[in-house]
């Protein structure tokens, strides 16, 4: 069952009311200045009405999205290898939404897939699942347990990130939320742990303190807060305070780095 125009704009109204008013203008704000982070979630879905209400969400959410109702041009992208999560509507029309799931698990084997569907019978979510889905929502869903979701499969959407192959090897496993500096384990808080792979994911990049504040705390840019540098000394302390070589350093007058070489 396709969505059609009367059932799209009942379920936009079944999403609106869950995102909050706030979250929305953050959102539309995101939309005018460069962004930060590199695109994580592609989204796959014919209707442009609920793709943009699912763009507009999980970017008020501080991820990267990026949108497209083309089959071909979602094989193309996620060859790009830039994606953590795709998002799928398997009643694309005239697409075998099965048989898609297959050949992007046969593409991207390591890659989190989350399958939309306005069908909702045992049947349909075996197959899907069975076909490579990672995670299955029946529409209508609320917006909030999407953003839920889509974090859930990006803590998983990577086994582990090793920085500094060849020395002062520092590896963060997410299925374990484990972490290791040349062999030996250091214990972190999930908040810890949660920043420390925000700047894994942009290693090498100077991180500026509202960037962070909006991704491991989401917390919007402006808030007057010093708990960036608070949980930055924590995770130096863990990371770096026995270590001649330090990876995480401070640049100042723009925030943090974690060093590549």
């Amino acid at each position: 069952m396709h969505v059609g125009v009367r059932e799209t704009s009942e379920l936009l109204s079944q999403f609106l009311p869950s995102m909050p008013r706030d979250h929305a203008v953050a959102a539309e704000d995101a939309h005018d200045a460069p962004r930060e982070v590199a695109h994580r979630v592609l989204i796959l879905e014919s209707n442009a009405s609920l793709a943009g209400l699912l763009k507009t969400g999980l970017t008020s959410a501080s991820l990267g999205v990026e949108v497209t109702d083309c089959v071909e041009a979602v094989m193309e992208r996620i060859a790009a290898d830039i994606f953590e999560v795709l998002i799928l509507d398997l009643d694309l029309p005239g697409v075998d939404g099965a048989a898609l799931l297959q050949s992007v698990r046969t593409r991207r084997p390591e890659m989190r897939v989350l399958a939309l569907s306005g069908r909702s019978s045992v049947e349909d979510l075996v197959t899907a699942l069975d076909r490579g889905a990672d995670d299955y929502l029946f529409k209508p869903f609320s917006l909030l347990e999407l953003t839920a979701r889509v974090r859930a499969l990006r803590r998983r959407a990577s086994m582990q990130v090793p920085i500094r192959p060849n020395g002062n090897k520092l590896t963060l496993n997410r299925d374990q939320c484990r972490v290791e500096r040349d062999g030996r384990q250091i214990d972190l808080t999930r908040r810890e742990f949660a920043l420390l792979d925000v700047m894994v994911q942009n290693a090498g990049k100077t991180l500026s303190r509202s960037m962070l504040t909006r991704e491991v705390w989401n917390m919007p840019e402006e808030s007057s807060t010093n708990i960036v540098d608070v949980y930055m000394k924590y995770l130096r302390d863990k990371i770096d305070g026995e270590h001649e070589d330090k990876l995480i350093r401070t640049v100042r007058g723009l925030g943090y780095i974690l060093q590549v070489q």
